[in-house]
């Protein structure tokens, strides 16, 4: 006899043998809330979350939401399980449109924006102060959370942001979903105000203002954090990057600090940008105007005739910059398409100081390549926005020469103080990039197979940048870079901020922090702190004493900003999108495929606008091949790449959701027989292809 998964005993078959059922094992993790129910990863000892996944029916999620942290129960010999409790809820507010439910009078919900919370908040009271309406964006507190996959919650409306079909609720949401803070404590503007009109002295510093420095940033910068300085020693170059020393303002511990810490970074919009410090810093004192005087932290970096670093030797600096760079104008100069106007403006740096930092450029691009430093293919849009702030045109943002020569000396620099805390023994903010897990590498790989790129057989555990180099410069070749480099970054692990020194697996570099942005970024400014403090003791052991549990505690928090940073921005510049493309439905225009689903065909505009061909909008019966992400009737397959025409069919500024219909779609659906030509499939035949109905 042998007992079932209720506990009761059954009756063996003769003859059979079976295992016994294993006890079902208990396990703590995050939970990721998907169609069907969700995903569960296992939280490891040291708070990351294990590679392997987990699944849970919808039945079985005791009404998890997205990020919560769960424990879970094994249910048979699988890899499901099902949710036992919920430790911490994730989601503790909600954004979303406010109703007033029809069936019942003085009845009112919120249906959330996030697709991934699968229930209506009914709305128990208004702590808002201001009053709502129908069709409001709003936010609410739960109060009541869901006990089952089909239960709703209860909540409290906290703020109103206006009509959620206007750009202005729907921005304002997205600043208060993502926990942007716009606005500066009385303090903080205070102390910065008492640092904008300081009186500069070289004393303590090395006086580098005779020097040809300059800057190269976008003609709308005011922020200008970097400048940079060539010459020519024999063979070989110094590269002088000078970065403004912001830490010589924001101490340690002070308002400013304070208010640094707690944003992380700034955050760049179409419209403005939310800064990390007052505009007394970031856009004053510490922005390298040219023809002032600035207090700098300048890494001063020898390297031979093959690009290859020789000697770092970092310095407290003053220095002013001969020339405020703008990356259009010196991309003429390097392409020989400059007016007169131009040629003066830079005429200090022509021709030796260009030429300099131009052959310097030129080898470090191929050192780049020679250790295989991943250059994924990606797509940028730039909003163009009329007097009232409406976007009245996107266009691609191309990069040229010039930003990529600045990239490079900045990359440089980052490495290069990265590497001298390292060898000094101090603590360091590094900037990490781990190697992407075994099974999202077999993934892709299978992936890159399917799309005829023949990647070379590689060992899961042992794959290089290099090798992904290989199957994107293919995939280039091929014309389908843009979604294969898409693909790629899903594989890859989010780049993060950590004081272990674990390298950077997309640049191929052993050592790497961030130096060169403090007035945008806070572990910039963090290395600034520790670097200033190691120039001016000369310790490492002191260095380290005081600055590793901050270098820790900078990391973590470093991160965190980051991220919501990046979804901000993310969201705004899809709410931008999505207003324009709103302005066009009906219109049509030539896209590139680049996703194919279960469910669509996410299609690419030229400008970067992006939508969904939902299979629903789609005239023929499709099925969906996995392996080589294809949709396929008999008359014609879509895949990865594939340029098509669409019709903008709808855009929710809500939502930011926007849907495209394909406007050279196969009018008819005709099975045909490969063998008989003309004849039809049979029934049988026809139930037993794996495809998809419209519905």
């Amino acid at each position: 006899m042998k007992k079932n998964r209720n506990g009761k005993r059954r009756q063996l078959k003769a003859g059979r043998l079976y295992e016994k059922h294993k006890a079902a094992r208990e396990m703590v993790g995050k939970f990721i809330s998907t169609s069907s129910g969700g995903i569960f990863f296992e939280e490891k000892t040291d708070g990351e979350l294990a590679e392997n996944k987990y699944y849970v029916d919808l039945e079985l999620t005791m009404g998890a939401m997205n990020g919560d942290k769960v424990k879970v129960k094994t249910v048979g010999r699988g890899r499901d399980v099902r949710v036992t409790e919920i430790e911490e809820r994730a989601v503790k507010e909600v954004i979303g449109t406010f109703y007033e439910d029809e069936r019942e009078e003085d009845c009112f919900y919120v249906e959330p924006d996030d697709t991934k919370l699968r229930f209506a908040v009914y709305v128990t009271e208004n702590k808002s102060g201001v009053s709502v309406k129908d069709g409001d964006k709003v936010a609410v507190k739960i109060t009541y959370y869901p006990v089952d996959a089909l239960d709703d919650a209860g909540g409290e409306v906290i703020a109103v942001f206006g009509d959620g079909c206007t750009r202005s609720a729907n921005y304002s949401a997205i600043l208060h979903s993502c926990g942007v803070i716009t606005k500066f404590s009385k303090e903080a503007e205070e102390e910065a105000g008492r640092y904008e009109h300081s009186v500069l002295t070289p004393e303590g510093r090395e006086d580098l203002r005779e020097k040809l420095i300059f800057t190269i940033d976008g003609a709308d910068a005011k922020d200008l954090d970097d400048a940079i300085s060539v010459e020519k020693i024999g063979e070989n170059y110094l590269l002088g990057v000078h970065i403004a020393d912001v830490s010589e303002y924001v101490k340690e511990g002070s308002e400013l600090d304070k208010a640094a810490f707690e944003r992380g970074t700034s955050i760049y919009f179409a419209d403005k940008v939310v800064p990390m410090l007052p505009v007394a810093i970031s856009n004053g004192i510490c922005s390298l105007n040219s023809g002032v005087d600035r207090y700098a932290l300048s890494a001063m970096i020898e390297l031979d005739k093959f690009g290859e670093i020789q000697k770092v030797t970092p310095k407290k600096t003053m220095i002013r910059s001969k020339v405020r760079g703008v990356y259009s104008e010196v991309n003429e100069l390097i392409e020989g398409t400059e007016g007169a106007e131009i040629t003066e403006k830079y005429a200090v740096l022509l021709p030796d100081a260009l030429e300099n930092a131009l052959s310097l450029y030129t080898l470090l691009k191929r050192k780049s390549e020679r250790r295989g430093a991943l250059e994924l293919d990606s797509e940028e849009g730039k909003i163009v926005l009329d007097e009232k702030g409406e976007p009245i045109e996107i266009v691609k943002r191309d990069r040229g020469t010039a930003e990529r020569l600045i990239e490079q000396f900045m990359l440089c620099a980052n490495e290069a103080i990265a590497s001298w805390l390292t060898e000094k023994g101090c603590p360091c903010v590094y900037r990490i990039h781990e190697i992407p897990d075994r099974e999202k590498v077999a993934d892709f790989i299978k992936f890159a197979h399917n799309l005829k790129l023949n990647p070379e057989y590689v060992k899961k555990e042992s794959v290089t940048p290099r090798y992904f180099g290989k199957i994107l410069e293919k995939a280039r070749k091929n014309g389908i870079g843009y979604p294969v480099s898409y693909m790629l970054l899903r594989t890859m692990q989010k780049a993060k901020y950590s004081e272990r020194k674990s390298g950077h697996f997309g640049l191929s570099s052993e050592c790497y922090c961030h130096f060169t942005s403090p007035i945008r970024r806070y572990p910039d400014l963090s290395v600034h702190r520790i670097l200033s403090y190691m120039l001016e003791c000369g310790s490492a052991s002191e260095t380290s004493k005081k600055y590793a549990p901050f270098a820790s505690r900078s990391a973590k928090q470093s991160s965190e900003c980051e991220l919501r940073a990046l979804e901000a921005e993310r969201s705004i510049e899809e709410l931008y999108k999505t207003i324009y493309l709103s302005r066009h439905v009906g219109e049509e225009f030539d896209a590139v495929i680049s996703s194919v689903t279960s469910f669509g065909l996410f299609c690419c505009l030229e400008n970067t606008c992006e939508g969904l061909v939902p299979l629903a909008l789609m005239k023929n019966r499709y099925w969906y091949d996995e392996e080589n992400m294809t949709l396929s009737c008999a008359a014609k397959t879509y895949a990865l790449g594939h340029k098509v025409r669409v019709i903008v069919k709808s855009a929710d500024i809500s939502s930011q959701k926007v849907d495209f219909e394909l406007a050279d779609e196969p009018d008819s659906f005709i099975y045909t027989n490969k063998r008989e030509t003309g004849a039809r499939r049979s029934e049988g035949s026809m139930r037993r292809i794996k495809h998809l109905r419209s519905k």
